[in-house]
């Protein structure tokens, strides 16, 4: 199990927080190139459930899978699923629990899957094979949607000058490939000389869109919460700041101790059921941003299942909901 043909950002650090164990089930939340299943699988008798979305990465863990001795089961569906996922494989609690959120690089460099602004492709951004592609939200979304999309997922400054010229656009020629989009985004956000290409915020909006990355997200933090067992650890790398906010409260709030005022009614404290390992988030060194530069917005944090019960879902989140956008809701 030693080969390891790619090394995702934080890898060392994931698996060392993790801390695989002889005999462990662990889940690969989101299996990419398999680095993180690899690291597991070198710990003798360990099981690893991996789960992608993503039909290429299946297709490319098949060596894995063949080579694990039964050890490793890779699992096309969504992380939000990873419960079921696991009941379906007659797993109801596990050691640990592995993320490694957002689009991968091997994602990023495939023309035409249509992430990245910098190859021209298809205007798709879908991870999965299902479901509106980003064509279809620049297409049919109101110009009021699409402002609200770039700003609140992009945090792009100029959200609402991007959304009117696209909608003026489009009623001449729909935007079908990337390089039409990131012409359009290019032409009406200005950018100075070492500031990042301007429509990278547009882009990232709508892949998270698109996928419901954040949504995505919060269930399946939920969801490791019910399947870890008490010592179990949740380890979760993410690469911007929407994704790390989620990832922070969720574990801020399931580890909370105390708290109240001694001048107010003593209201009920729900028992913590995560413990941080990760007071601060764990960032990559400079040799690694030096030979990845993605891993400079890179965050790590990592928390360690109490035996507390899980907390009740959370509120459920504010930003604009595809299926909404698409019926034109």
């Amino acid at each position: 199990m030693s080969s390891a043909p790619h090394i995702p950002v934080l890898g060392r650090e994931a698996v060392d927080h993790l801390a695989p164990r002889a005999g462990g089930i662990y889940v690969d939340a989101t299996f990419g190139a398999g680095g993180y299943s690899r690291a597991i699988l070198d710990v003798p008798g360990t099981r690893v459930i991996a789960i992608d979305r993503d039909r290429t990465a299946i297709a490319g863990g098949a060596e894995l899978v063949e080579r694990s001795s039964g050890r490793l089961t890779l699992v096309e569906d969504r992380f939000s699923n990873l419960a079921e996922v696991c009941a379906a494989q007659g797993v109801d609690a596990v050691d640990g629990v592995v993320m490694d959120v957002g689009v991968s690089s091997m994602q990023l460099d495939q023309a035409g899957r249509g992430f990245s602004f910098r190859l021209d492709g298809p205007l798709d951004m879908r991870m999965g094979q299902a479901g509106p592609t980003a064509a279809d939200v620049v297409a049919r979304a109101s110009e009021g949607d699409l402002a609200d999309i770039i700003y609140l997922l992009g945090e792009e400054r100029h959200s609402r000058r991007v959304a009117r010229a696209i909608v003026a656009d489009r009623q001449e020629t729909p935007f079908t490939t990337t390089r039409a989009l990131a012409d359009l985004v290019g032409r009406v956000v200005r950018s100075k000389p070492g500031d990042i290409h301007p429509a990278t915020r547009t882009f990232q909006a709508l892949r998270i869109f698109v996928n419901e990355e954040l949504e995505e997200l919060q269930t399946a933090l939920a969801a490791a919460e019910r399947v870890l067992k008490p010592g179990g650890r949740l380890v979760v790398v993410s690469f911007h700041s929407l994704e790390d906010r989620i990832v922070k409260n969720f574990l801020g709030l399931r580890s909370k101790t105390g708290g109240g005022s001694r001048h107010l009614p003593e209201v009920a404290q729900v028992a913590p059921s995560f413990q941080l390992l990760t007071r601060r988030p764990v960032v990559a060194g400079d040799e690694e941003v030096a030979n990845n530069p993605r891993a400079r917005s890179a965050k790590l944090r990592a928390a360690e299942r109490t035996p507390a019960p899980a907390h009740d879902d959370d509120e459920p989140s504010s930003w604009p909901k595809l299926s909404d956008v698409m019926r034109g809701g």
